[in-house]
């Protein structure tokens, strides 16, 4: 699946990053707790959340996930989509609650990643 199939899936739009929507992605993860986050192993993700701040793109960065879509229409902030910018990272945003999107990700065909253990 790349970025643009997540995009089409969650009719989500794009904040920034149009140019990497050819990104594959394999897995993906949904969580307003970045500290949840980094309990994933590091691949290739998306991060479905409702929290807009600095530190989802800094933990999102940590974890080499190439998108971020926020939920529930929720806008990133100015200085958010900057240092995604930087960091190559594609911010999208949905209408679309976490629940619902992350079951139609799934039904599509993403996985979950694993949980690291130690």
């Amino acid at each position: 699946m790349t970025v643009a199939d997540v995009k089409s899936i969650l009719d989500a739009e794009v904040v920034s990053g149009e140019a990497y929507l050819d990104r594959e992605v394999h897995t993906a993860c949904g969580s307003d707790m970045m500290s949840d986050v980094l309990a994933f192993v590091k691949d290739q993700s998306v991060l479905l959340t409702g929290l807009v701040n600095l530190q989802v793109v800094r933990t999102a960065d940590m974890m080499d996930m190439v998108c971020i879509v926020f939920v529930r229409g929720k806008e990133p902030s100015g200085a958010m989509i900057e240092l995604a910018g930087e960091r190559g990272m594609v911010l999208m945003k949905t209408k679309e609650r976490m629940f619902t999107a992350c079951g139609k990700l799934y039904e599509s065909g993403l996985k979950g990643g694993e949980v690291s253990h130690g």
